[in-house]
């Protein structure tokens, strides 16, 4: 979707599964971003992956769990709660986990907009998947 002014609601099911394994309802679009919904299962550990040409911005809506991000030397695993916001920069390896209890539920703008499922590429990650 493509609009100057667009309005939705979150969708009740998901659209497809991320190429990280989790869920993902789509949101809006315009012509320099995206915004999309990701959910991870309680427990659940996401495949390592890494963008090609996209960057990313998460925002944590609900749930607990870690990220873990590597780009060159610059390594670093952060902790996610609700209010917690982290950069994935283009061609960051990143992967990310949810605590017991709740599902990891997590609003993502990609600059451009996503581009389809050739755009991220798994890569060795911190954690083996469970997805």
């Amino acid at each position: 979707m493509d609009t100057d002014f667009g309005t939705m609601q979150l969708p009740a099911q998901p659209d497809a599964a991320a190429p990280d394994g989790s869920d993902v309802r789509e949101l809006l679009h315009l012509g320099r971003g995206s915004m999309a919904h990701f959910e991870l299962a309680p427990g659940r550990i996401s495949r390592a992956m890494a963008h090609r040409t996209v960057d990313e911005i998460w925002y944590v809506v609900s749930g607990r769990g870690q990220m873990w991000r590597r780009k060159g030397q610059r390594e670093e695993t952060v902790g996610l709660e609700p209010g917690t916001c982290v950069s994935i920069p283009v061609g960051t390896r990143f992967q990310f986990r949810a605590s017991d209890g709740a599902p990891l539920a997590i609003l993502g703008v990609t600059m451009p907009p996503w581009p389809g499922d050739d755009e991220a590429r798994e890569v060795p990650g911190a954690w083996p998947p469970d997805i």
